[in-house]
């Protein structure tokens, strides 16, 4: 993968759920991902696969809930937070988003956090697009209060 050289700002805003409402996508997840989604829901795999996915050609995605909205999105927040697929975890700093700063402030148009928070270093930004997931604050109350 390309090296990135470049620094940005990026914090993902509380009751914020726009990369979740996209209708225009897919989400799409390995085996593994689906395993412990599964498993997150008490789901048995074919359960799983069955009530929540769908083929896209060769690849396994989420199914479109309401409104083209994420399945898994409830009052703006993630049910499978924890184990969301990797697509999700390292959003906004997706390849395709990274490639140019045009790209980037055309992301920036439809995710409010970027341009706000803490500053990103080139090697943590070249990490995330190599799968470090990309873990946000935002959900910790509420994952407590369960």
């Amino acid at each position: 993968m390309k090296k990135v050289e470049t620094r940005v700002r990026f914090e993902c805003l509380p009751d914020c759920s726009a990369c979740c409402e996209l209708g225009s996508g897919f989400v799409f997840l390995t085996g593994q991902e689906a395993e412990a989604i599964a498993a997150h829901l008490n789901l048995s795999h074919a359960q799983f696969l069955d009530w929540f996915t769908r083929r896209v050609d060769d690849r396994l995605a989420l199914m479109d809930g309401e409104h083209g909205h994420c399945v898994f999105l409830e009052e703006h927040r993630c049910m499978i937070y924890p184990v969301r697929p990797r697509q999700c975890r390292t959003f906004p700093f997706w390849p395709e988003n990274m490639k140019t700063r045009r790209r980037w402030e055309l992301t920036k148009q439809i995710c409010p956090g970027i341009g706000q928070g803490r500053l990103y270093s080139a090697q943590e930004i070249t990490e995330i697009l190599n799968g470090k997931s990309l873990n946000s604050t935002k959900f910790e109350e509420s994952e407590d209060e369960t």
